[in-house]
């Protein structure tokens, strides 16, 4: 068997792990953020490194939510310097600049994703929602979180600091495929399942807000007819109040 039949064929395990047991989660996830949304709150998504490609994967989405706000700040992504970012997600404090930055109040939702759970940069963002009344869904994975110590100062790991945890189920390190020659793995997991988990969280939200007699601003295609009007009038509703817009 090849080795990328073999990458096709954890990701389909993994699925099937998820739904048998992350959809009771996942429908949980969903309810606060449709609950966020009836109250006129905002939902953040806050990760770093590769984790801040799940809060870009649901940001100005076809088809995603419209009020999705990320926290997408520049040292902590990849495309200035990824061994930068790595240090930076590590520092404590920062996390705190961010959170006023991106004026984050009580009543609003914080999704933070962190396959480790463990960066300085992540843990302090929890804590800082924990103790403003900001409810936090995690997303992460819990093989490899509980696998480690943590590099806060309180010793405390994401997940327990997190209102719902939401794991991607994958193995420790993320990488799936093993190659006895290298004695080490190849090919993560995490981002296909994080937006698998991010994406079925939106759906049930949707639902939820429509079961409740609420029409949920959802972004069109841009590439599909009536497309930019649709966006273009969402777009001048919150320029300027979701900062990456």
């Amino acid at each position: 068997m090849s080795k990328s039949s073999d990458y096709i064929q954890n990701i389909q395990k993994i699925i099937e792990q998820v739904n048998l047991s992350q959809l009771g989660k996942i429908n949980e996830s969903a309810a606060l953020l449709a609950g966020t949304l009836k109250n006129s709150r905002n939902i953040f998504f806050f990760g770093t490194g590769h984790s801040s490609l799940l809060s870009q994967e649901v940001f100005y989405r076809a088809g995603g939510l419209v009020n999705i706000r990320p926290i997408l700040e520049t040292s902590m992504l990849l495309n200035e310097s990824a061994h930068k970012s790595t240090k930076v997600e590590r520092l404590e404090g920062y996390a705190g600049i961010l959170f006023e930055r991106y004026e984050i109040k009580r009543g609003d939702a914080v999704i933070i994703i962190s396959n480790s759970g463990r960066n300085g940069s992540t843990v302090d963002m929890a804590q800082l929602c924990r103790e403003r009344g900001v409810s936090v869904i995690a997303l992460t994975n819990m093989k490899h979180t509980l696998s480690g110590a943590s590099r806060h100062k309180s010793g405390k790991l994401l997940y327990e600091l997190a209102d719902i945890v939401l794991d991607n189920m994958g193995a420790i390190g993320d990488a799936s495929v093993w190659f006895p020659e290298l004695g080490r793995s190849a090919a993560p997991t995490s981002t296909v399942i994080g937006a698998m988990i991010l994406n079925a969280v939106v759906a049930q939200t949707v639902e939820n807000l429509i079961k409740d007699g609420i029409t949920p601003e959802i972004w069109s295609s841009s590439n599909v007819d009536s497309g930019d009007e649709i966006n273009n009038e969402y777009v001048k509703k919150y320029k300027g109040d979701i900062i990456s817009l």
